[in-house]
């Protein structure tokens, strides 16, 4: 199969609310990271992460973080069918993706969400 897996350069943080001040404040005031996030009061904090982007997601409900990971795929078509053929579930329900943006989620023997997406898109 003519079909190529790489890690992304995306990983999330999916944070319970009674957790997320102090966690986006350990890694903006304790460890110092260098911040990404864009201007806006509503925008995501994400932080340079080695080569990789730390997104920290306020999630109202949850009761334990969670890390959620990037992998790109040379072929999304061909991909979403591997892994159809593996036995891995798609998650497709758990967060909606943008309009047009070509991806899907699946989860790890163990729940760890990945984001399946294309080398020529990208968040």
């Amino acid at each position: 199969m003519d079909l190529e897996f790489q890690p992304g350069k995306n990983i999330a943080m999916k944070i319970p609310a009674h957790e997320y001040q102090n966690t986006v404040r350990f890694y903006r005031d304790v460890l110092r990271l260098t911040e990404l996030t864009p201007d806006g009061p509503d925008e995501t904090p994400r932080f340079e992460f080695g080569g990789k982007v730390l997104w920290l997601d306020c999630m109202p409900g949850l009761s334990q973080s969670e890390i959620w990971l990037e992998i790109v795929t040379s072929d999304i078509d061909k991909a979403s069918e591997y892994f159809k053929e593996q036995g891995c579930h798609r998650r497709d329900e758990i967060e909606p993706l943008p309009e047009g943006f070509r991806a899907f989620w699946i989860s790890s023997p163990s729940n760890i969400i990945h984001l399946v997406s294309s080398t020529s898109d990208g968040l």
